[in-house]
């Protein structure tokens, strides 16, 4: 990997830190399920007249639509505006990797190494710690949320896989048309008409500036930007050479969180969010296969069968 597409991964897991505060300022003005449509709808309208749909079966364009678009922010939304700090969910978004790792063995039938066995349990005991504590200092709920978000990714990174889009750019925008118009839906019926008109109404106001910025930060440059980035060095190098990049996504998230809203974060929601971060890179990890060299001196039992036949005369 050159210096420049190091350079170029380390800045995308700038970006997509940078995303959860500004999430959380978003949250500020906008409803969760609202703020969810209203994303990917300034995707999904050009992308609809100005790109051609990927070559791929509908239902997996729909998976992955549903799974990381849905299901993902929808619940990691919901999860930060009923109290999840942004810094936080940062880190506990990132067991999507280890999710991700057990359905593709259970669906896919990919084979679990004992690497990642262990880099599995290990993000588990680190969330399990992060649930714990959570639950004696605080609401036990945005952590629960904040988890199915990461199941939702899980679920939308294993149709991604299925799908095999010969442009992933193209799939990451064909897949912002799914969730709106079920997101719209749900915001209608749970957060109400009301609050829809009121939120949308005030959106050019002065005080809404600060949420409009984050909504546009979100959709320009941590999803156009960063998955465009991302998925041109996922096109030239291998994903376990790309992958472990985004461990810095939480490092970036908890500190910016940190100088941004001034969020302090528990000594033991560190420590288990450490655990996540390295069970998460190890089960990401694939061991390497050394080709052993060929004998120098082979001994008979390895000369071809045809080596010891004797020639024929004419």
């Amino acid at each position: 990997m050159t210096t420049r597409d190091r350079l170029l991964a380390v800045l995308v897991a700038v970006c997509w830190g940078l995303n959860f505060p500004a999430t959380a300022l978003a949250l500020e003005h906008f409803p969760p399920l609202l703020m969810v449509a209203v994303r990917f709808a300034i995707i999904a309208v050009p992308t609809l007249f100005l790109v051609r749909r990927p070559a791929i079966p509908v239902r997996w364009l729909v998976g992955v639509g549903m799974g990381i678009g849905t299901l993902q922010f929808a619940f990691l939304y919901l999860g930060m505006a009923a109290g999840m700090p942004s810094g936080l969910a940062s880190l506990v978004l990132q067991a999507s990797a280890p999710f991700t790792v057990v359905l593709a063995g259970i669906f896919l039938r990919e084979r679990l190494s004992g690497r990642q066995v262990v880099g599995i349990l290990t993000a588990v005991v680190g969330l399990a710690v992060i649930a714990a504590h959570r639950a004696q200092v605080a609401a036990l709920l945005p952590v629960v949320l904040t988890l199915c978000g990461a199941l939702g990714w899980a679920v939308g990174n294993v149709c991604s896989r299925q799908a095999k889009a010969p442009n992933a750019f193209h799939l990451t925008l064909w897949m912002s048309t799914i969730p709106v118009l079920p997101m719209l839906a749900l915001s209608f019926i749970v957060e109400g008409p009301q609050r829809i008109w009121a939120s949308l109404s005030t959106a050019a106001t002065a005080a809404a500036l600060p949420a409009v910025l984050g909504l546009l930060y979100v959709v320009l440059v941590a999803t156009l930007i960063g998955y465009g980035i991302w998925n041109t060095l996922l096109s030239r190098y291998p994903s376990s050479t790309v992958a472990p990049f985004s461990m810095l996504v939480p490092v970036v998230g908890v500190l910016s969180s940190w100088l941004i809203f001034d969020e302090g974060v528990d000594p033991v929601e560190l420590i288990a969010g450490a655990a996540i971060i390295g069970g998460v890179l190890l089960s990401s990890m694939r061991r390497r296969v050394r080709n052993r060299p060929a004998p120098e001196n082979p001994g008979p039992e390895s000369v071809s069968p045809t080596t010891l036949r004797p020639a024929r005369g004419r």
